[in-house]
C-alpha cells in the first residue's frame, strides 16, 4: 500500500520527505519568520490592490512571502470584466497556480472566516512555493455574497475554489464553478452539497459513525441503542447508524430521540431501559419470594431487595451524539435508570471532543472518534502564538486545504486540480489526520479512538496512517 501524500513536505525544508511537518519551525525557520510573513500579509491586505507578478523571497529572509502571493480580496474598480468562463480553467499568463479562499470575512460568521484566513496564510508560509498565490475573496457568509465572490474569484482566473463556508453558498455558487470547469472544495459538513465537483472537507457524521461503529463491533459490541436529540443533527445520526450497524453484522435494539432542550430527558431515558417493566419484575419475584422461609429464598430475596430492577437492558452500546449540559445529564441518567455505563459501553461523536467530560463519572470510560492529538495540539499553539488568540477547531480546514492544494500544485505540472488528482485514492494526510475525496464528492478520514477518563481523554486505538485495503 502507498503511503498518502503528506501535505506536510515542503520543498528545501528541514523536513524528511514523507514526514509530517513539525509545527514547531526548524532550525533554519524559525517563527519569528512566520510572523514577519503574516505581518506582511496583513500589510498586503490593507493595499487591497492586485498583484500580478511574484516576486522572490529576499535572500537571508527565510520564510518572508512574495508580495504577489496572498491577494486577500481585489478591490472592486480592479476587477477585469467577467466573462463568460471557459470550461476548463486556462493556464495563468505567468505561470501562477491561483487558488481562491472564499470564506465569511463580514458579518456575523466573520470570526470564523477570519480564522479560516489565518490557518490558510500558515499553510501558505510553510507549503506553498513561489507559484502559489492565494486570493481571498468576502462572502459575507451569505448565497448573495457567495455568488459575487465566486464571480471575482472565477473572473481573476483561479483554478480552485476553496471554501465557501455554509452549505447554501455552496449550492450558490456550484453551477458557476462547474460551468468554468472549476472544483470546489467546501468547508461544509453537508453531504447533500456533494458532487462530481464538490468535495467535501468537513467532517462528515457518516464518517464519524462508521468509524465509533466499526472499533465498537471490533470489541465485540453487537446490540446498539442511540440516544439523539430530535434535530437535524441527531437524526442524520440515526440514518447512519441505520445503514452502517446491520452492513457491520450488528443490531439496533432501541432509537430514542428527546427534545433539543432536554427537557423531556428524564421519561426519555426510562423507557429505554425498560425502567418501569424491569421494577415490576423485581417486584414481582420479590412477591414470590415472600411467604418463602428457607435459607436460599432469604438469601435470594436479600439480594433482591439491594436491586432497583431485575433483567439486563436489551443493548451493549449507546451512541449519544450531543455535547455540553445535555451530554453530561443524558450520561447520568443512565445509572440513575439501571441503565449501567460498566455493562454498556457509551459511544459518541465528535461532539465529545471538549475537555471536562470525566467530571461525570457515567462519562468515564466512554469512547469517540477524534483526530490526532500531537497534531492538532501543535497547530493550535502555533496559531495562538501567531495570532494572539484561540483559534476555532474549523481553522484546521483552512491549514489543510491550502496545504493540500499547494503539495497538488506541485505535483502535477498541469491541470493540478481535476477531480482525478483531488479524488486520489492514496489519499492525504493533513493535521486532521488523512483524508481521501471520493469520486461523489464525500470524504473519508482516518480518527483516532479516544476513551474518556477523568482528567481528560487518551487514546485506544492510534489513528492510522494509510488508507490500508478494508480499512474502511
Amino acid at each position: 500500500m502507498r503511503p498518502v501524500l503528506s501535505i506536510f513536505q515542503r520543498v528545501g525544508s528541514c523536513f524528511g520527505l514523507f514526514g509530517f511537518l513539525v509545527l514547531a519551525a526548524c532550525a533554519n525557520s524559525p517563527d519569528v519568520a512566520s510572523k514577519r510573513a503574516i505581518q506582511q500579509l496583513q500589510a498586503v491586505a490593507a493595499t487591497d490592490k492586485p498583484t500580478s507578478t511574484l516576486k522572490a523571497a529576499p535572500a537571508g529572509k527565510g520564510g518572508v512571502l512574495g508580495p504577489g502571493q496572498l491577494i486577500p480580496g481585489l478591490a472592486r474598480n480592479n476587477l477585469p470584466p467577467i466573462q463568460i468562463m471557459p470550461s476548463r480553467p486556462s493556464p495563468d499568463a505567468a505561470d501562477l497556480v491561483r487558488v481562491g479562499l472564499l470564506v465569511p470575512l463580514s458579518g456575523q460568521s466573520a470570526p470564523v472566516g477570519l480564522a479560516l484566513l489565518n490557518a490558510a496564510q500558515m499553510a501558505l508560509f510553510d507549503v506553498g512555493d513561489e507559484r502559489f498565490v492565494l486570493q481571498a475573496y468576502d462572502t459575507k457568509g451569505t448565497p448573495e455574497g457567495a455568488i459575487e465572490a465566486s464571480n471575482k474569484a472565477l473572473s481573476h482566473g483561479v483554478q480552485l475554489i476553496l471554501g465557501p463556508l455554509f452549505s447554501a453558498e455552496v449550492k450558490a455558487i456550484a453551477p458557476q464553478a462547474n460551468a468554468a470547469g472549476v472544483n470546489v472544495v467546501a468547508f461544509s459538513t453537508d453531504p447533500t452539497i456533494a458532487g462530481p465537483h464538490v468535495f467535501v472537507m468537513g467532517f462528515l457524521v457518516q464518517e464519524q459513525v462508521r468509524q465509533i461503529v466499526t472499533y465498537a463491533r471490533a470489541q465485540g459490541l453487537k446490540r446498539f441503542a442511540v440516544l439523539a436529540p430530535e434535530s437535524a443533527y441527531g437524526q442524520s445520526v440515526v440514518e447512519a447508524l441505520k445503514e452502517l450497524v446491520p452492513a457491520r453484522g450488528g443490531t439496533i435494539s432501541q432509537i430514542a430521540f428527546y427534545q433539543p432542550d432536554g427537557k423531556n430527558l428524564t421519561e426519555v431515558v426510562r423507557r429505554l431501559g425498560a425502567y418501569d417493566q424491569r421494577k415490576s419484575a423485581l417486584e414481582r419475584e420479590k412477591a414470590l419470594l415472600a411467604g418463602k422461609d428457607d435459607e436460599i429464598s432469604q438469601l435470594a430475596k436479600k439480594r433482591l431487595d439491594q436491586l432497583d430492577t431485575i433483567g439486563d437492558v436489551d443493548f451493549d452500546a449507546i451512541l449519544l451524539p450531543d455535547q455540553g449540559v445535555r451530554l453530561t445529564q443524558a450520561a447520568a441518567l443512565l445509572p440513575f435508570y439501571d441503565i449501567d455505563p460498566g455493562r454498556v459501553q457509551l459511544l459518541g461523536t465528535l461532539l465529545w471532543n471538549t475537555p471536562g467530560l470525566g467530571r461525570e463519572s457515567a462519562m468515564v470510560g466512554g469512547i469517540f472518534p477524534a483526530p490526532p492529538a500531537e497534531s492538532t495540539k501543535q497547530f493550535f499553539a502555533r496559531y495562538r502564538e501567531l495570532y494572539g488568540q484561540a483559534a476555532p477547531t474549523i481553522a484546521t480546514h483552512g491549514y489543510d486545504a491550502v496545504a493540500l492544494a499547494a503539495v497538488l500544485s506541485r505535483a502535477i505540472a498541469t491541470n493540478a486540480f481535476t477531480a482525478e488528482s483531488i479524488t486520489s485514492d492514496t489519499g492525504f494526510a493533513g493535521i486532521d489526520g488523512i483524508f481521501r475525496f471520493l469520486p461523489n464528492g464525500l470524504s473519508q478520514r482516518g480518527f483516532a479512538m479516544m476513551k474518556v477518563a477523568r482528567d481528560g481523554s487518551a487514546p485506544v486505538q492510534p489513528a492510522p496512517t494509510t488508507f490500508e485495503a478494508g480499512q474502511f
